[in-house]
């Protein structure tokens, strides 16, 4: 025992614990100070790591007990080699807790923060015996208590800061319509990627899976076109959604179907559109083949202008194909025969605007091109128009009206739709007719961001209480109980036949779209022919109407819905009728006839 501390000759050390140090407890081996770490003697055994807080003021890393006296932990091993003392540890405001943690991560330490004070470490078997607390130590803050009302602070203050974010910057919805394969998808993908909606990591992956179906071209595409048919077509069947912000607005992204056959989805996605971009391809032949008779450029261009877009933006896109290069006069050609058509629609001349983009490329979209790129182009670019564009007028006024577009189940019942008038609160109770339902708006979320009140204009998730999802069908209209929407069977209407392949006379039936609801109407009274805005009568109780006129009719429809005036709400009022895959006509609702109670 000679090596023992002479100054510590009043302890007696026990002999059948020679590995322990005099003093301790059996069970607990001597405390180490933070941030040394000693290894146990057993070099098999599991040790357990916490942090408990103790004084502000620090011990010396040396010393093995609280007692002045207190023999050395080396003298513990008397075969092993007395180690280097550690040099004392600074004060815990001036120490680097960074250094700290990367020593500790070396040893698999899980450390807790503290706030105040040096840490201990506190090093315990797996079956520890009871260790009495040091008399001046002091009573340990309550941490995980802390930690968890620090945690719910922090989740409230993200959820509000997001509210803050999201209404921040006015909201608009966007749909962009065009022809098959003019490159809308692509557009939208690439808008995507720009505004950072879309990373990197993301982009690469699409692109390496789109070059294995050497379709190199198709990758921005594949933002906007998620489901397998899409993809392996290239086409897009389904109206996708989706979201980015500019400096001063927030848009919700429409990207509507350019084939013949999806042209309900294309109508369902631009009735809740304020403002279209029609997508033009320039390539030689491209052009030709979506403006002729038949091609879907005329017809999504008629069909966003009696939905109720005001605003129309014409992206003459593949501006950087070979047969163009950027070349002003196919520019000039393209604007010269579409804007005669587009005047003739109802467009006015200050309601559109041409700008000429590459979609693959990403020229002029965020950033302005060049003048190597296009030398005679001196105008925003895309995103630069849509960021400073007058933002549309809002019905904050207006009883609530909120026609339901889709619906799905999410740990709970979800509801899709544009909110067309009036505001919603979450923890609103509301009325879902026709069916007059009593439901709890409970959660309210703005492209994916939790808000706490919807605004007109707002494409809003809404999860609602009290209702199950077979109850809710498209067309279904969330309103106040204090003011329901009219449930209607009966109405009349001014219609424009635009094309037909014969007559239309009275018990005519045919499919009308009026916001979300498709639904079949019936002819039920010619009463007179008149002038496109109806203030003339040419005719009265005609037999039949041509393609060209006018008329105005009595119409029944097949099961009741929820729509009301042109004058009332326009968004509820205003339709289009189909057949055999056509459009045959347009129309609006001038007077309510029957109702459902």
């Amino acid at each position: 025992m000679s090596s023992l501390n002479p100054k510590a000759s009043a302890w007696t050390p026990n002999p059948n614990a020679s590995s322990f140090v005099p003093g301790q407890f059996t069970a607990q081996p001597a405390a180490v100070k933070a941030p040394v770490v000693v290894p146990p003697a057993n070099p098999g055994s599991k040790m357990v790591f916490s942090l408990v807080s103790t004084p502000s003021t620090p011990a010396p890393a040396a010393a093995a007990a609280p007692a002045p006296a207190a023999a050395p932990a080396a003298a513990a091993k008397p075969a092993a080699a007395k180690p280097a003392p550690a040099p004392a540890p600074a004060p815990a405001e001036d120490r680097d807790w960074d250094q700290v943690d990367a020593e500790d991560a070396c040893l698999n330490i899980v450390i807790e923060p503290v706030t105040k004070g040096v840490a201990d470490l506190k090093v315990s078997t797996p079956a520890p015996a009871p260790t009495p607390a040091p008399k001046a130590a002091p009573k340990p803050e309550p941490v995980p208590v802390a930690a968890e009302e620090e945690e719910g602070g922090d989740e409230e203050e993200f959820e509000e800061q997001l509210e803050i974010d999201v209404h921040a910057r006015r909201h608009v919805n966007l749909v962009f319509i065009g022809h098959v394969d003019a490159g809308k998808s692509t557009l939208c993908g690439h808008i995507m990627y720009q505004t950072g909606m879309v990373d990197d990591r993301t982009m690469d992956k699409f692109a390496r899976e789109a070059k294995a179906l050497n379709r190199e071209t198709w990758k921005f595409a594949w933002a906007m076109d998620i489901t397998d048919a899409e993809r392996a077509k290239g086409k897009t069947e389904e109206c996708g959604i989706g979201w980015f912000k500019t400096e001063n607005k927030q848009f919700t992204v429409l990207d509507a179907p350019g084939h013949k056959s999806y042209v309900p989805h294309m109508i369902g996605g631009a009735s809740q559109a304020d403002v279209a971009i029609l997508v033009i391809s320039a390539r030689r032949g491209e052009f030709e083949t979506g403006f002729e008779k038949g091609g879907q450029t005329r017809e999504h261009a008629m069909l966003a202008k009696t939905v109720g877009v005001r605003q129309l933006v014409v992206a003459v896109t593949k501006m950087d194909d070979p047969t163009v290069l950027w070349d002003k006069a196919r520019f000039d050609e393209i604007l010269e025969k579409l804007g005669v058509f587009l005047k003739q629609v109802g467009f006015a001349p200050n309601e559109v605007v041409w700008i000429p983009i590459s979609g693959l490329q990403g020229i002029n979209i965020k950033d302005r091109n060049t003048p190597e790129q296009c030398p005679w182009y001196s105008g925003p670019s895309l995103l630069g128009y849509l960021d400073e564009m007058k933002p549309p007028e809002r019905l904050y006024d207006r009883p609530l009206r909120l026609p339901i577009s889709a619906k799905y189940k999410d740990r709970g019942v979800m509801v899709i739709g544009k909110l067309e008038a009036g505001t919603i609160k979450m923890g609103e109770r509301l009325v879902m007719m026709p069916n007059r339902n009593q439901v709890i708006a409970e959660k309210l979320f703005l492209d994916a961001a939790p808000i706490s009140a919807a605004e007109p204009g707002d494409n809003v998730r809404i999860k609602l209480l009290n209702i199950n999802e077979e109850d809710i069908s498209s067309g279904f209209v969330l309103c106040r109980p204090d003011d329901l929407v009219p449930v209607v069977s009966k109405f009349r209407a001014r219609v424009i036949v635009l094309e037909h392949k014969s007559i239309i006379t009275a018990g005519y039936t045919c499919v009308m779209h009026i916001h979300s609801v498709v639904q079949e109407v019936t002819f039920d009274e010619m009463e007179a022919i008149t002038d496109k805005k109806g203030s003339k009568v040419l005719q009265q109780n005609p037999k039949f109407v041509r393609p060209g006129q006018t008329v105005m009719a009595k119409m029944v429809l097949e099961s009741a819905a929820c729509i009301q005036a042109y004058k009332d709400y326009q968004q509820l009022g205003r339709f289009m009728l189909r057949d055999e895959g056509k459009t045959i006509a347009i129309g609006v609702i001038t007077d309510i006839l029957e109702t459902v109670s």
